[in-house]
């Protein structure tokens, strides 16, 4: 077994050299493949922060992955159609330029983990679960019954947005911007969890009583950290809809809420390259077992069934071995 930070650079250089294989295969799909593998990474390193780190069970996650992907799509389709968009007495002609995108991608997607999380860290436990998940339907009815932006059909994106001086319709460079992506997003958590709020946070999940005794509301902590949360979820939402050129009342569903989180628990969720490690492993397993056999949900259920009960610190634990792994099988 190997030290977490050599088998973290690993990760990272391997993810970096991957469209190498594209290009020696001659198949863009692979690129494709890989970028989509780099967004869900994303964000599984979002629900990991406040799942694995925070110990909420968030099964709405879908609700800020969709809305990314939704406020790039409908931003975009006002700019192709000359069409403003009407707020109030506001007017705005949309954009396809991929850094304003991404800012109202994070304000949106933060107000809505503000709204979500007020309400749902009130509860606990189960509770908690179902009114993540409540709310997150309730965005996916109302997706599909907005007919303006396809309603059940979805919406198309003729090109993809645009980045100056970047063709993010070549593949590789798109892959690249979603690798920039992901490496933000890890040094931005890692500093989060080093700080006081992720010091904070971890008590919280072990200790709600403590925490409070030193002073410290371990349900702002805990908002904090939702809507942090939220706005990464977010963010990879938009990529997503970018890297489809389409967006659909699907990434609003309850599936891709567990989707998010089958990968973070099949990586490990006690660690911050676990969700990359469960994003890779599970979109290649989904290709695979799809390419031999119709029933392969079924197989990847079973496969993932296994690990949840030998390898219950996720499947990073079978390359290094610390007090999580005693932690969870205790």
């Amino acid at each position: 077994m190997m030290s977490e930070k050599k088998l973290n650079f690993l990760i990272l250089i391997f993810l970096f050299f991957l469209p190498l294989f594209s290009i020696l295969l001659n198949d863009i799909y692979i690129t494709t493949l890989f970028s989509k593998i780099v967004i869900l990474a994303i964000a599984g390193i979002g629900l990991n922060l406040i799942l694995g780190y925070g110990g909420m069970v968030s099964f709405g996650h879908a609700a800020f992955f969709g809305l990314g992907g939704y406020v790039t799509g409908i931003l975009a389709f006002h700019f192709n159609n000359y069409e403003p968009i009407q707020i109030l007495v506001f007017e705005f002609e949309g954009t396809n330029q991929l850094l304003l995108i991404w800012i109202f991608t994070l304000i949106f997607s933060s107000i809505l983990a503000l709204f979500i999380g007020y309400f749902s860290l009130r509860t606990s436990g189960v509770y908690f679960i179902m009114i993540t998940l409540a709310f997150a339907q309730m965005l996916y009815y109302f997706s599909i019954s907005w007919p303006t932006y396809g309603g059940e059909d979805g919406l198309s994106l003729s090109l993809r947005n645009q980045i100056p001086f970047f063709n993010t319709m070549d593949p590789i460079t798109f892959f690249y911007i979603c690798y920039v992506w992901l490496i933000i997003t890890i040094i931005f958590v890692k500093f989060i969890l080093n700080s006081p709020l992720g010091i904070s946070l971890k008590a919280s999940k072990e200790n709600e009583d403590r925490v409070r005794s030193v002073g410290i509301n371990p349900k702002k902590v805990k908002l904090i950290s939702f809507i942090i949360s939220g706005a990464i979820t977010g963010l990879a939402g938009s990529l997503y809809a970018d890297l489809n050129r389409f967006v659909s009342p699907t990434i609003l569903s309850w599936q891709m809420s567990g989707e998010i989180m089958i990968l973070v628990i099949l990586g490990g969720m006690f660690r911050l390259y676990g969700p990359i490690l469960g994003a890779f492993f599970y979109i290649i397993l989904e290709q695979f077992l799809g390419g031999i056999t119709e029933n392969w949900q079924f197989w990847l259920g079973f496969i993932i069934l296994l690990e949840v009960l030998y390898a219950k610190a996720g499947l990073i634990s079978f390359l290094i071995k610390d007090k999580y792994d005693e932690k969870t099988s205790s």
